[in-house]
């Protein structure tokens, strides 16, 4: 597995991998898309060594109804 020193550079190595790809090469356009908070430096990165367009994909977790995840304060207050 590999170790990187922050998200920036971890975007810098995600570049240099895509540069290489043939379906990346031969697009006619890239956009980057980056999911907000811990993306949005990878993204940043990528787009700008790739000369691409960055746009921001803004989305929110989805949860099954009555599902409560660990640590959330509503699964607390539920009846036995």
């Amino acid at each position: 597995m590999e170790v990187f020193a922050d998200r920036t550079d971890a975007g810098r190595r995600l570049a240099a991998r895509l540069r290489d790809e043939p379906a990346v090469a031969a697009a006619q356009r890239v956009v980057v898309l980056a999911i907000p908070r811990g993306g949005l430096p990878v993204g940043a990165e990528v787009a700008r060594a790739l000369g691409a367009p960055l746009d921001v994909a803004v989305v929110r977790k989805l949860r099954a109804p009555g599902h409560h995840p660990p640590g959330d304060r509503r699964r607390d207050r539920r009846s036995p």
